[in-house]
Formats: structure tokens, sequence, C-alpha cells
């Protein structure tokens, strides 16, 4: 048949469209629009002859085939929609994407062109989808994850006497590759604390019982192998999630991949988790509009999964989510753990679609153990004990229920009947439902007698692995980056989460208003006058007192502020605490002299200051020395102190002791207290601005002789190289986890 018209070829096109179409489904290929994660391993797509051929064939691949959705596609930087564009334009003769389809220009169908079946189409597509990776077949170490006869416990003071307060006793389970473990139990009970132990984030010399890591105790050098994300979202709230997730990777993979591999590898994490639409989308946090909190915890998520951990440990993923977050978080951990991870999570009270997914489950209740074994065996247990749902309900509300004691909607096993009728007898009070704490103490002794020595027996045998598998940990630890790398690229991520602070509109307008009502009081001030000199001297003095105390007290929040993220970041050996601590403290610079300038450009013009380049240059150095040396003692203040009230505190008074001290208020000072006015950068600034002013003009002023300068900025100098090393020692001596 011969094509004529332009609807005998839209026709043709149309047949062809739905061929390939029918052919897709057969294949359960599904090349659609979403963000959804991709798992398990590539299988060959093959077209069937028949329907029954087709269904059967897709049962098979069923099993363990999971194809990644279109959009995730990555072959040579194109799209889903380009690439299968492109696989099947040679036998359609049309291009499409997700944008809609082009027909292309009327020209003559050769009938070798009308003869291309779909099996011809299916293997173009998978050429195409041949050469995707897909971020959960990576290999995975495997680390078999034991713990034995867990206790931990914490020494509680008070106003005359201490107690030990009791939190884990005697936990055991175990979580194994492949295995996704969920530690249940109401509010207090231990889940978080045993997280952190398992995760060796806790003190160890609070720590009973062994944890094992295919056989091994704990060491710092498996921090490479574990990802840990906490309950709180510890993020930049002005960076966006790619450049979140960026850093993260420039950070913390290793040096043999070259800076695009790492940068490729945070895009495959976020098409992985599904955050594509908001990657260019600003975190933001309590005061700054930002991401969902579901996408906020998947790039938590990203970022322990960026090194392809074996063992990930997460703090309550789904808290104040809601259930269809929650569940597309949860099929996302369940994939992983499939890829060969190890996965273990403390979950508060999930759905049933939750539930179902878990594999193997720890049920805690004051600290004790209650139940461990296999997620899908857990009712059944309890039935096996008397304690049965009396209606439908939510496995995971039943079980919060008996941990809490509250037997509601619940059967009672005949001994407690027995007992809270004995205890019942006893009392004036009659009520037909058990205490808690018998429940409590039923469902404990219950699981000792029934559970506890089978799964110690099982616990107790080695765990068979490969002489690789064996040797879990590093000689060495190694760093992504050098130190001038690490340290360029924290700076560059400081600059970009503070830069929205130093020019908000509050802070530029509390400068500018200062300078304009300095400038318009000390308005062209005469020096020939004595009081006129009088003035002049007092506006030196007010400046070196300002810039100050203003820096003081805006450097006391920094390293208090990022002691979460510093925390973390320190304990996944992300940098060095060197770079961290060069960088925060100096890229800063550049942002924090800039409003001092135009400060100095309005007072010293309005006020009439000597007016020669020499004299405002070196007044604006001199500013600048005082700022620094003020922000190293601010620093000081708070890295040692890491509490704000506290640190607030102590710079107020120690600020106010240095400007009383600063020579103007006091010009005779008793000798025995003398050595105060020399710690204070006031002082020493206050002497250089007068020097800069009134050199060559006068020998002295108000009775004091103009000094050389070289003392005060020595001074200035020891001071912005002291007070930061004081800085830097506290950080070092920071402990990265606090006792529960």
């Amino acid at each position: 048949m011969e094509v004529g018209t332009t609807s005998s070829s839209s026709g043709l096109v149309k047949a062809k469209s739905e061929t390939l179409s029918e052919a897709l489904k057969s294949s359960s290929l599904n090349f659609s629009n979403g963000g959804g994660s991709s798992h398990g391993r590539k299988h060959h797509v093959r077209a069937s002859s028949s329907p029954s051929q087709s269904g059967s064939n897709s049962n098979n691949y069923r099993r363990n085939t999971h194809i990644r959705k279109a959009k995730t596609l990555d072959l040579g930087r194109l799209t889903g929609g380009e690439a299968l564009s492109r696989a099947s334009s040679a036998s359609l003769g049309l291009s499409f994407s997700f944008t809609g389809i082009a027909v292309p220009h009327e020209e003559e169908i050769t009938p070798s062109e009308r003869s291309c079946s779909n099996d011809d189409n299916l293997e173009d597509i998978e050429a195409v989808t041949s050469n995707v990776v897909k971020l959960n077949e990576e290999p995975t170490f495997p680390i078999y994850l034991k713990f034995i006869d867990i206790t931990y416990k914490v020494t509680c003071k008070g106003m005359r006497s201490s107690s030990e307060k009791s939190i884990l006793n005697g936990i055991s389970g175990s979580a194994y590759p492949g295995e996704l473990l969920a530690l249940m139990g109401p509010s207090g009970s231990g889940k978080t604390t045993l997280l952190n132990v398992l995760g060796g984030r806790s003190n160890q010399h609070n720590i009973g019982g062994s944890v094992s890591y295919n056989d091994k105790p704990y060491s710092k050098h498996l921090k490479t192998r574990i990802g840990f994300v906490t309950q709180d979202d510890v993020l930049f709230p002005h960076l966006t999630v790619k450049e979140t997730l960026t850093y993260t990777a420039l950070l913390r993979l290793p040096k043999t991949l070259t800076k695009q591999q790492k940068e490729q590898r945070a895009i495959s994490v976020i098409q992985e988790l599904g955050l594509e639409r908001c990657q260019d989308t600003m975190i933001g946090g309590s005061f700054v509009r930002g991401v969902s909190g579901g996408e906020r915890k998947r790039v938590c998520i990203g970022n322990e999964i960026m090194t392809n951990p074996s063992l990930l440990f997460l703090d309550e993923p789904t808290s104040s989510l809601d259930s269809t977050t929650a569940l597309k978080i949860v099929q996302m951990l369940q994939s992983m753990a499939k890829a060969g991870k190890t996965i273990v999570t403390t979950i508060h009270q999930p759905s049933s679609r939750l539930f179902h997914r878990f594999d193997k489950l720890v049920v805690l209740s004051r600290g004790s153990l209650l139940y461990f074994g296999k997620a899908s065996e857990a009712l059944s247990y309890f039935s096996s004990i008397g304690c049965s749902p009396l209606l439908s309900m939510n496995p995971a509300e039943f079980l919060l229920d008996l941990a809490n004691g509250n037997m509601n909607d619940i059967s009672i096993p005949s001994a407690l009947k027995e007992e809270t009728k004995t205890g019942s007898s006893c009392s004036k009070i009659r009520s037909s439902k058990p205490t808690p704490t018998a429940v409590y103490e039923y469902l404990e002794e219950a699981y000792r007698t029934q559970i506890e020595v089978k799964e110690k027996k099982r616990l107790m045998e080695p765990v068979p692995l490969d002489e690789e598998a064996k040797v879990i940990t590093c000689p060495k630890r190694e760093w992504g980056l050098s130190w001038w790398e690490q340290y360029c690229i924290l700076s560059l991520r400081g600059f970009k989460e503070r830069k929205h602070d130093y020019f908000s509109w509050l802070r530029v307008t509390q400068v500018l208003t200062t300078a304009i009502i300095l400038g318009l009081l000390w308005w062209q001030s005469d020096i020939q006058h004595p009081k006129g000199l009088q003035d002049q001297v007092g506006l030196l003095f007010f400046i070196a007192v300002f810039w100050g105390f203003f820096p003081v007290f805006t450097a006391i929040f920094t390293f208090p502020q990022e002691r979460a993220m510093l925390s973390k970041e320190r304990e996944s050996n992300m940098y060095r605490l060197s770079a961290y601590f060069v960088a925060r403290t100096t890229s800063d610079l550049p942002l924090d002299l800039i409003l001092p300038l135009v400060f100095l450009v309005v007072v010293y013009f309005m006020a009439g200051l000597r007016l020669r380049a020499e004299s405002f240059f070196l007044s604006v150095l001199t500013v600048f020395l005082c700022i620094i040396a003020a922000q190293g003692l601010g620093l000081a203040i708070g890295a040692s102190l890491m509490d704000l009230k506290k640190a607030t505190t102590l710079a107020s008074v120690t600020v106010m002791t240095f400007m009383l001290a600063g020579g103007y208020f006091v010009k005779k000072v008793p000798v025995f207290i003398s050595w105060i006015r020399y710690m204070s950068f006031n002082y020493h600034t206050y002497k250089l601005l007068v020097k800069v002013q009134y050199e060559q003009i006068m020998h002295d002023v108000n009775g004091e002789e103009i000094v050389n300068g070289l003392k005060e900025v020595s001074a200035l100098v020891a001071m912005i190289i002291g007070y930061r090393l004081l800085a830097y020692l506290s950080l070092r001596r920071m402990k990265l986890y606090t006792s529960n």
C-alpha cells in the first residue's frame, strides 16, 4: 500500500506508536516521569509472540527485576525520553520525549522500514538500558552485626548524692546483610540509646555486653563503613539540595575518584532518592522556607549512603511524616537492604504497610527486651503466650499497647488473670485489668523462658565469612582530599551558607544608622579648639569600642550553633578539624570587613577627621586588626563553653572590663591591676587611632604621649593568634557525643 496522503502517514505513525506501546507493556518496562528508586539486578527484555507467553515471562522477571525509571536514566547525559527517542527513532520515523511527539516531514516509507518488528525496537531499548549503573547494585562489603547482653547505665547527680540509672538491660539480637531490623517501643524505652550503642556513638565506659561486626569489636576505622542518620535533620538551611550532596561527595568520597566522578555520584544519589524536582531548592529551616520534611529526611539519608556504607543506622526516619512519605522512605530502605546492606532503624509508630516490610523486629519496654525475631512471626509469638488482639488492628499498635502495659482490646493470659484476682482481693479497689507493671514483668519473663536461650545460642555461633570479609578495618585513616582542597571546599560552603546573614537588612541598617548618627553628632569637628579636640578623641574611642564589642558577640555564636553539624561530620571523618577551623575563621573575613569599611567612609568624612589618604587607610587597617582580634576572643569564649548563656555572660563582663581599661575613662590605673589594659584590644586600638590622626600635629593628647604604634600592633597580632589557638584547642577536646 502506498503512502500518498497526510492522513495515511499519520495513521501509520499512530499504528507504530501503538505497536511500541504494546511491546513496552509486555516487557514490563516502565518509562514514567517519576523520581522513584531502582534496585535489584538488570534483566534483558524480550518481546513475546503471544499474550500467554508474555504473561509467563513477566512473572519470571518480576522476582528480581527492577528497571530504573526513565527519569533516572543516565546515558551520556541523556534524559530518559531522549534515550528512548534515539532507541526507537530508526523504526518509528519519529522522535518523542516527555513534552510530546514531533512528527517528521512527509517522506516515502519503504517496505523495509514497514517490516521492522517489535523485537528490533526492544533490542534498541535494551541496548540503551544495559549501560545504566544503579546505585543499589554497587558491591557492598558485608557486615554481620551481633549484640549480646547490652547494658547501659548513666549516673544521675543530685544535690547531695548521685545514683546510677539503668537505661538498657541485657539486650541481644542481630542484623545481617540483606536484612532490615526495626527497633520498636514506646517513648523512653531505650531505642535511641541502643542505636547509639550499636553505632559506636555512646560513652564506652557506660556500656556492658558485647557488640561485634563480623565477629570483631568496634574500632574507629569502622566509621568509613558505617552510616548514621540522626533523628534531627542536621543540614545547612541556605544550601540547596544539590549543593549539600555535592559537598558531601567531594569531602567524603576517596581520592581515587576525580571531581567530575564525585559530582556525578551526587547526581546519582539525587536520582536514586527521587529529589530531582527539588535539587535546586534551599534546604530551609525554622525561619527559611525550603523543601518538605520528607525531602529533607531523604537528603540526610543521601549524605550517608554517598559512600556506599555496609551498615546504616537511622533514628526514627519517619517521624513527623505522613503515611505515604513514610512508606516511600521505608521502601527505599528495604531496597537498600536487598542490595546487601545491613539496615537498623528505630521506628515509633509505623503503619501496617510499614510493619510488614521489616525483616527483623526488636520490641523494647523500660529498657528490657520483650521480643526479638522475625517481624512476620511477632503476632504468632504473642498469641502463643496468650496475648492476642480481640479485633482487627495494626500489628504495630498491638505491640506498642503491650509494651505500654495497655490490655484494652487484647486477650489477657490466664496467668495474668490469676495475678489480677489475687491483687484485687488484697486491695480495696478492684480492677479487671492487670497493671502495666504486671504486664511488663509477664512479657519479659515469657521472652526469657521461650526465646532468649535459643537466640543466644544462635548468636554465639561464628558467622561464616570469607577471608576478605574478616578484615573490616583499615590500617590507616585516609582523607578524601588534601588539607588545602578541604579548606577551599569548606570555605566556599561557608561563604554560600552565611552570605545571606551578612547582608541582611537588619545588620546593614544597624551599622549605617550608627554611622550616620555619629557623623551628625561629630559633624566637621575642629581640633583647633580644645573642646573640639576632646570631642574627636571621644569619637575615636567610641569607634574602638564599637568595633570591639560588635564582633565579639557575633563570633560567640559561631561554634555553639554549628556544634551539631561539626559533631556529625567529624564522626563521619569528613574532614580535618584544622581545615574546618581555618576555613570557618577566614572565609568570613571578606564579608566581615565590608560593613566596617562602609562605616568608616561615612563617619570619617562626616566628622572631618584628618583628610589624608595615608591616615584614612591606616585607620581602616587599625579597625580591621581590632575586629579580627575581637572575633578571636568571641571564638575562644564560644568554643570553650559551648553554651550561649554562659558565653554571653562571660563576654559581656570581659568586654566591659576591656572598655573601662581602654585608656579613655581612667588615666591613672593602680599598679596591681594595670596589666588588664594591655590585654584590652580597645586600649591598643584607641592608641593606634590617636597616633594615626594626630602624629606630626601634636606631641601629646590629653596629657598622654603619642606612641610609635609598634607595641600596639604586636599586641593585636598576638591576640589574633592566641585567641584563635585557644579556640582550636577547645574544639579539639570537645566531646563528639553526650551521655544519654
